[in-house]
């Protein structure tokens, strides 16, 4: 790589759309489920997708690290040895998700880096792509692991007490599996500080209509929502005959969770009508199919809670309002909620600086964008909330994400890569 010379001429160097392209088709093929694709955390599917990065990078003769968490790091040098660009996202899925969450961020660097080297010319900066592990908290109940675990920030006792979904197997030991080393992590070892990098940017399929809607290729992230989550939420009240029981009598587990999801709208509702950023999901309902019955009254039923918003206040908030519901309810129908240990993410401004730049880059190369708030979350929100320069990039994206209809245009991937390609080219001069 040392014979590389300056990039000084944007228009000449291009990202490899045609190695994304089958990548994306490998990725698919070797990782399809029964419907869409399965790549969970630390497991078959995920490792399946990091080897052929690795692969693709060695061809490409990049340097290539990884850390305790597996984390992988492919760094083209640039014309400076000072902090580095890195563009980074996840390469795990939900089960029976879709092929581009997470993925088209890794192949969109991969691009832009693989054009560098087939022009022969070096960025003004060194590029590293991150590949990251086990974003989607579907298989673990813990956010952002691979990302945390890059800075030292995954603890000792989630190695031993957060459980992968579907089997089981301990987080640690998942990690070990893949070919970590749990005890570096567990004394904290971090790959690097905040400042080792000049900014992250994170390039992603928009999770939700509005890119689609509004007919917009892409869109320039302002801000993170952060969440406030109730997985394991529990109603308690007390089986009995469905036709021998009258209705003054009944604790009806099911009655009292319908009323509180009812009464959570109308509370979401109110919030919105005072202008407050906020989303509230109830994703999961179910009776004891152990126990619940057809003729009896439900005395058990388990939920679940995410709320999201840009404020903390506003989570705070809610999840006053949220208590003085369930009080209520519970004086009503004689029920017991228990809403269980709530996991929390901290919302995150994307950097100013790094959204103007990509402003101004999609004006240079003619391509429309949305500046917008971004519902999900995102590794990015690690970066941005330990003070790196952050910035992220959204992909117009059909039918939704988490599902395996899932559809990004390649047309609108090519744009994306081009942008961020001349951004890499003439990034921000961020003083920190």
């Amino acid at each position: 790589m040392t014979d590389l010379s300056k990039a000084n001429d944007t228009d000449t160097i291009k990202p490899d759309i045609a190695l994304a392209e089958r990548l994306f088709t490998e990725f698919y093929t070797r990782t399809s489920d029964v419907r869409g694709v399965t790549r969970i955390s630390y497991g078959l599917g995920e490792n399946i997708a990091h080897s052929i990065i690795r692969r693709e990078a060695e061809a490409l003769g990049l340097a290539i690290k990884s850390d305790p968490a597996c984390n992988q790091y492919i760094t083209l040098p640039g014309q400076s040895d000072g902090p580095e660009i890195v563009i980074g996202s996840h390469l795990d899925s939900v089960p029976m998700g879709g092929n581009f969450d997470g993925a088209a961020g890794v192949l969109m660097g991969l691009s832009i880096i693989s054009g560098f080297v087939s022009s022969r010319r070096l960025p003004i900066l060194p590029i590293t792509l991150m590949v990251i592990r086990a974003e989607e908290s579907a298989w673990f109940a813990a956010s952002y692991i691979g990302s945390r675990a890059s800075f030292g920030q995954l603890s000792a006792q989630e190695l031993e007490t957060v459980i992968r979904a579907g089997d089981g197997e301990k987080l640690g030991d998942a990690i070990q599996a893949a070919g970590g080393c749990i005890s570096e992590i567990a004394k904290g070892y971090s790959h690097w500080s905040p400042g080792d990098i000049a900014l992250f940017l994170e390039p992603h399929i928009e999770q939700g209509p509005i890119l689609a809607q509004k007919n917009i290729p892409l869109g320039i992230v302002t801000d993170i929502r952060g969440s406030l989550r109730f997985r394991q939420a529990i109603c308690r009240g007390t089986y009995a005959h469905s036709g021998a029981t009258p209705r003054e009598t009944r604790r009806d587990a099911a009655l009292a969770v319908c009323k509180l999801v009812v009464e959570i709208d109308q509370l979401w509702r109110q919030f919105e009508a005072r202008g407050k950023d906020l989303t509230v999901t109830v994703g999961e309902i179910a009776t004891d199919p152990n126990e619940a019955s057809f003729s009896k009254v439900a005395g058990s039923v388990r939920f679940s809670l995410d709320i999201r918003s840009n404020s903390r206040a506003i989570l705070k908030a809610f999840a006053v309002d949220l208590q003085v519901l369930t009080r209520a309810i519970e004086k009503d129908e004689n029920v017991i909620f228990d809403l269980g240990p709530r996991t929390s993410t901290k919302s995150a401004k994307m950097h100013s600086s790094i959204v103007s730049r990509l402003d101004q880059a999609a004006t240079e190369i003619k391509v429309p964008i949305l500046k917008m708030p971004c519902g999900a979350g995102h590794d990015a929100a690690t970066f941005a909330n330990l003070g790196v320069p952050t910035g992220m990039l959204f992909l117009r994206n059909e039918n939704g994400s988490h599902n395996p209809d899932e559809y990004m245009s390649l047309s609108d991937f090519s744009d994306g890569a081009k942008l961020l390609m001349r951004f890499c080219m003439q990034p921000p001069d961020i003083a920190k």
